[in-house]
């Protein structure tokens, strides 16, 4: 079973993109914040993260840095609200750039795609 990191912030997302996720069949790990995030990709060794950008403590952009530092491989997508951080230069290490939406298709798919089906 694939397992997915996933790092948001708010508690209701969290659990909602978990529970989704899970219906896909993936194992689901979670974060709520960059520090928890590198952590947990240090002691889970995840098959893709899904990371928000705007968080507590240490940003999703200097977590997917050090995250990518000791695991250069591990595909990352930046699931955000925030469509403006596409344009920074420190995003484009991330596999991805999706704009949240109600509507978790898109990110279903791109899921999928880098990581294929369980």
């Amino acid at each position: 079973m694939k397992i997915i990191l996933l790092v948001e912030y708010d508690k209701y997302q969290r659990l909602l993109y978990k529970q989704e996720l899970s219906l896909e069949g993936y194992n689901i790990i979670t974060a709520q914040d960059g520090h928890e995030a590198v952590r947990k990709a240090n002691e889970e060794f995840p098959d893709l993260i899904v990371m928000d950008i705007n968080m507590p403590k240490m940003s999703g952009i200097e977590s997917i840095c050090k995250i990518l530092n000791k695991h250069k491989k591990i595909p990352i997508i930046i699931n955000t609200a925030y469509s403006s951080y596409k344009d920074d230069f420190m995003s484009w290490s991330a596999d991805a750039y999706i704009i949240k939406s109600s509507d978790l298709t898109e990110l279903k798919d791109k899921i999928k795609e880098l990581i294929g089906k369980v």
